[in-house]
């Protein structure tokens, strides 16, 4: 089955800082590559080894502290770290939040357990029949929701975004990976003209930085 995430148990954090130095951040991530060698070898001597050690040692203020303590780094780079670090792994999206496909839909999901994206997905993966024939669903009202929550699972992809990048021909977060960014920009505005999705536009800059984020998808 394919993973909703990452398995963050298996990426050290080596790969973390690598991914960081790579990617193009956001201006409020920009401090995050200060002195970052030296910050990520003196995290890794408190024990933290892999993005799964370092979410958890980063999990709540008090866990954080300790690490800061333990590893000289201080909080104010450690919290810029932890958001940059859960922006990776977006939280799943409620399936009323796609709230333009079938209602009906929604309500059977919910009786088999399937309330998020993340659920759906790894309900249908390999088997959208399969969870047809549970819910009572049509397969493909089910195939339209699960094309929402595989594009969620890239980071800044909400349900709406979802829904232009499907519009605009894109299907999946690997079409997106796979994607020229200026392909995409071109087709993302086009949709987004014809059927007046959002207000305002989404820049060539953001798109290069979707296309890169949704390469880190399973």
């Amino acid at each position: 089955m394919t993973r909703y995430y990452l398995d963050e148990h298996s990426i050290d954090l080596n790969a973390l800082k690598d991914r960081l130095q790579s990617t193009d951040l956001i201006p409020s991530q920009g401090p995050l590559l200060d002195k970052i060698t030296a910050r990520f070898s003196s995290i890794r001597q408190t024990g933290v080894q892999s993005v799964a050690d370092l979410r958890s040692a980063l999990r709540t203020a008090q866990s954080l502290a300790l690490l800061s303590e333990n590893s000289g780094v201080d909080v104010e780079y450690l919290t810029l770290l932890k958001r940059a670090l859960n922006g990776f792994f977006p939280k799943p999206r409620s399936l009323e939040e796609i709230d333009w496909l079938d209602k009906k839909t929604v309500v059977s999901l919910k009786k088999v357990g399937v309330k998020n994206t993340q659920q759906l997905f790894e309900a249908a993966s390999g088997d959208v029949a399969g969870l047809a024939r549970r819910s009572g669903t049509r397969q493909k009202e089910l195939s339209a929701f699960k094309e929402i929550a595989n594009l969620c699972r890239i980071q800044w992809v909400s349900p709406t975004f979802a829904r232009v990048l499907a519009a605009a021909g894109f299907k999946n977060a690997a079409a997106v990976a796979a994607a020229d960014p200026e392909a995409l920009f071109e087709a993302i505005t086009a949709a987004n003209e014809n059927a007046k999705f959002y207000k305002g536009k989404v820049g060539l800059r953001d798109v290069k930085r979707l296309v890169t984020a949704a390469a880190y998808v399973p």
